[in-house]
């Protein structure tokens, strides 16, 4: 059964499963409320990050526009457009083996698409997680409910995996931004 977390909780992910390799991150949301005539397009983005908290070059954000790492070592499964359905909404996939020795975090976040032009904000959001899967088993490890903390914000940082001391840990974050995709991206180290 999976640890489920609360906001600001940590966890390790490899101190009882020493052998984990490949995760698995989905993210999944409902809309509750909204008939603006637009699509509900939420968006999963990860940051590969120092010491600083800064991606070391723009390779670092991956996004709908940049499936991919260089090194492999994380990959975005797609855009979902609309959210429909059961399950995850999108998925990013990482392999712990082949993040950079010089990445100490990967930082999990959720933007609203086109939010301003479409007068849309998490507060129109429902049932948002973060689940973290091992790929080898299918094992649920780790699942983070975000509640409804939400009003104004267009952005949030969802979750973290992070290197200590030999471990990858988890870090359940629900932090709210306004600004979308580029005010995180900028707080990050992306040129936007």
């Amino acid at each position: 059964m999976a640890v489920s977390l609360s906001k600001g909780q940590k966890v390790s992910l490899t101190k009882d499963n020493p052998n984990l390799k490949n995760i698995l991150v989905g993210l999944g949301w409902d809309v509750k409320r909204y008939d603006g005539g637009h699509d509900f397009d939420l968006d999963a983005a990860a940051f590969l990050l120092g010491a600083n908290g800064k991606v070391t070059s723009d390779d670092d954000f991956v996004f709908y526009n940049q499936l991919k790492h260089p090194s492999g070592s994380v990959e975005h499964m797609g855009d979902n457009l609309t959210g429909e359905g059961e399950g995850d909404d999108e998925e990013i996939r990482i392999d712990l083996s082949k993040v950079p020795a010089n990445i100490e975090k990967i930082d999990f976040t959720v933007t609203i698409y086109d939010a301003k032009e479409r007068n849309q904000t998490f507060g129109q959001v429902e049932n948002a997680y973060i689940r973290v899967v091992d790929e080898a088993t299918g094992k649920e490890l780790i699942r983070y409910d975000l509640g409804e903390d939400f009003s104004i914000e267009t952005a949030v940082v969802v979750g973290e995996i992070y290197r200590k001391n030999g471990e990858w840990r988890f870090n359940a974050i629900g932090s709210g931004w306004e600004g979308g995709l580029a005010a995180l991206g900028k707080n990050y180290g992306v040129n936007v």
